[in-house]
């Protein structure tokens, strides 16, 4: 069975580098969705829109539905994006994404440099997180019959799922919640004392 806990980080953090005149910050976040990562990596853009070069990292996912994926941003190939990937994948961090943004200061670095200067970044930036082991969790439904409110409440909260939303289909409550992996087969054992109660599980986040 895998492992249901992994290490990422507590919150965003963030950390620079100076290299001849370049200034390389970087900016570190806990993420679970590469949608996640495209919102967050728009918005650094538009902050730091006069930066030379956003360059970046991030692995979501486990097991064969992870995602690991750099980008260099008009840097060298692999100069940039695969040195922070690296530091990500040495730290056994994952659901984190790492943004080096860059600030040219006229001297070109050349290719070891900027792998460096990349790297370097990324490790600082790193160090500066608060890293905390974190419960892998899955995603689900669960819908029933007003009359089994209070029941199916009372099994949530006593396996400390965390409730997302909920609505109204067809007359039937319908709640989509996060609970840690371990209790999935739990849950989905206790809720068949229940009648016309159904649980999709979706996927891990």
């Amino acid at each position: 069975m895998p492992d249901e806990t992994y290490i990422s980080i507590k919150s965003f953090a963030s950390g620079q580098f100076k290299d001849k005149g370049s200034r390389f910050i970087g900016l570190v976040y806990p993420v679970r969705t590469e949608d996640e990562v495209k919102t967050i990596v728009a918005d650094i853009k538009k902050k730091y829109h006069d930066a030379t070069h956003h360059c970046f990292a991030f692995i979501v996912g486990f097991d064969n539905q992870q995602i690991a994926r750099c980008n260099d941003d008009g840097e060298p190939s692999s100069t940039a994006g695969k040195p922070i990937l690296g530091q990500i994948v040495s730290h056994q961090l994952q659901n984190i994404l790492l943004v080096v943004v860059r600030y040219f200061g006229g001297t070109k670095l050349g290719v070891s440099g900027l792998i460096n200067a990349y790297r370097e970044c990324a490790k600082i930036t790193i160090d500066k997180a608060e890293k905390v082991e974190m419960q892998r969790k899955m995603s689900a439904d669960i819908t029933f019959d007003y009359q089994h409110t209070n029941a199916v409440m009372q099994l949530l909260k006593n396996l400390a799922a965390d409730i997302k939303e909920n609505s109204w289909e067809n007359d039937r409550m319908k709640i989509f919640f996060y609970i840690n992996r371990g209790f999935t087969a739990t849950l989905t054992e206790q809720i068949q004392s229940l009648k016309d109660v159904e649980i999709v599980w979706k996927e891990e986040v």
